[in-house]
């Protein structure tokens, strides 16, 4: 893909090379962390619901103090790489909210390494890349981008920078679903949900349509800069197929369990990013009206 001319973002916090966690990462070691992290990531479960909650057990839970680092586009490779895809998100749908008589207000991308504080409590690299409602920001531990190029087949070097772009469009999703509501109200759903299964079924419906709209977002900016080159949707799609719950539960507990589904199977998040890509508009990720997400 091409992206030199994509503008770069203001919005992106660099925490690289800061130690720990001031506050003692919620009262929990950085161990328990990690082990937390992979439990949850193995069974199906958001590794940060399973952090906070034993945060707050520990009594430290809304504690720890929030670390800060430099604001702007790093100078760096990578960081110009992220301040790049993170202007051009900004930009698509700063025009797509106007359209619709909206303004759009832009998350702030916080880039970390190994493990950092966040208003949803404690980031660390196990968790991979996340949006937090709470303050509006996503957390990328850049590491994962050096993961995709290692574990995908396919997903090597600049083939690669387009699968890259497609992670941090899907968190900018989340942060469109936030502006617009339905990110609380699906929320508000799981809460009222008795049954684990149920709830689970909402969030893979939040995760799908944040993939379509990182295909909207991608629509957007092809009509602007013709962008995307020979191989760079096989390479995204082999990343989303790679990612889907059921080739990660398969890989880690040797079985497909679709009740504990978060983020949807290989098939259903290639089919709602490209449902995003080739369409390009907001209304057609509607995947709580689907029958079938």
């Amino acid at each position: 893909m091409r992206w030199d001319d994509f503008r770069r973002s203001d919005n992106v916090e660099d925490r690289r090379g800061m130690r720990g966690i001031p506050g003692g990462a919620g009262g929990l070691g950085i161990g328990t962390v990690l082990i937390l992290g992979v439990v949850g990531w193995a069974l199906g479960i958001d590794p940060r619901l399973l952090i906070t909650g034993a945060e707050i057990l520990s009594g430290g839970g809304g504690q720890q103090t929030q670390q800060s680092g430099p604001v702007g586009a790093p100078q760096d490779q990578t960081g110009q790489f992220v301040a790049a895809i993170a202007g051009d998100t900004e930009d698509r749908w700063r025009v797509i909210f106007q359209n619709a008589g909206k303004e759009y207000t832009p998350p702030r991308i916080v880039i970390f390494s190994g493990v950092t504080s966040s208003g949803c409590g404690t980031a660390q690299s196990a968790m991979g890349p996340f949006y937090c409602p709470l303050d509006r920001k996503i957390y990328l531990d850049t590491s994962f981008f050096r993961d995709l190029e290692s574990r995908f087949q396919g997903c090597e070097g600049k083939a690669c920078q387009f699968s890259q772009a497609y992670v941090i469009a899907h968190e900018v999703g989340h942060h469109v679903q936030n502006l617009l509501g339905i990110l609380p109200k699906a929320q508000q759903m799981q809460q009222q949900m008795g049954d684990r299964a149920e709830a689970n079924q909402i969030q893979v419906r939040i995760e799908l349509q944040a993939d379509c709209f990182a295909g909207v977002w991608a629509n957007a900016a092809q009509k602007k800069w013709n962008f995307i080159e020979q191989g760079d949707v096989e390479a995204a799609m082999q990343t989303a197929s790679a990612i889907g719950d059921d080739r990660l539960q398969k890989r880690t507990q040797g079985r497909v369990v679709p009740d504990a589904f978060t983020h949807g199977s290989s098939a259903q998040r290639v089919r709602w990013f490209t449902t995003g890509l080739k369409d390009g508009r907001v209304s057609s990720c509607d995947t709580f009206q689907a029958a079938q997400p």
